[in-house]
């Protein structure tokens, strides 16, 4: 009797072991399938939308020559490690100093959840308004992506003083790799605010999958067609 419990303990202990193994596996064949989606859908993205790059560049330094065409912000990645993020500029030259020196303006700001209306938000440009609504202002991002800094889907790259929101889940955030668009951008985007952003993107963390990929994908395509949530 005792001898078949032990048999029974061993045959328990390496069907778990298998699991496990299988498991890592799936995960590893995810992320290199990930990956390589990820570089050659940011290669071609580049390639296609070389012409409309230029294009937009240009209309930037028409607009406002003092600064660049393209805007650089530090975003937390994956692990905690700080990146550059690219997006063509869509506000004035100092559009950071601008928001802080108006105090209730700014208050405003972080009490919804880091953003502003675009009527009332007084750093965005003519051309950074018209960007923002067709999210053409991202398409920097596929240089991102291409780094290997960012994924095409996963939870959105916030800046250091977002990170409080997420709390104690901050490192399962930070575990996966910030993407493009994820189930927050297909959920609602800036029409979802904190806490249930978290709530969404820690729902990717834990549900991601080379379908479920797709799936966000797809709808991100309709939901920018449609410019839902976008501003």
């Amino acid at each position: 009797m005792q001898l078949n419990r032990e048999v029974s303990k061993v045959n328990l202990n390496q069907d778990f072991s298998v699991i496990q193994n299988t498991e890592r596996s799936n995960n590893k064949k995810y992320l290199i399938v990930k990956r390589l989606m990820d570089f050659f859908g940011a290669l071609c993205g580049i390639i296609l939308f070389l012409p409309v790059f230029l294009v937009i560049a240009v209309i930037i330094k028409l607009e406002d020559r003092k600064g660049p065409a393209i805007f650089k912000q530090k975003r937390v990645g994956q692990n905690g490690k700080v990146f550059h993020i690219y997006k063509f500029r869509s506000m004035v030259t100092g559009a950071e100093n601008k928001l802080k020196s108006n105090k209730e303006l700014y208050k405003k700001y972080l009490l919804n959840n880091y953003k502003l209306e675009p009527h009332e938000d007084p750093r965005i440009t003519k051309i950074g308004g018209f960007l923002r609504k067709t999210s053409l202002d991202e398409i920097p991002q596929f240089i991102n992506i291409l780094k290997g800094e960012m994924s095409l889907v996963g939870p959105r790259p916030v800046v250091q003083e977002e990170l409080r929101e997420y709390g104690i889940k901050t490192s399962e955030f930070l575990s996966v790799k910030p993407g493009a668009t994820g189930f927050w951008q297909i959920s609602g985007r800036s029409d979802v605010g904190y806490p249930e952003r978290v709530d969404l993107e820690l729902y990717y963390v834990y549900n991601q999958s080379l379908k479920f990929d797709i799936q966000i994908l797809i709808l991100t395509v309709i939901k920018v067609i449609r410019g839902v949530g976008a501003y």
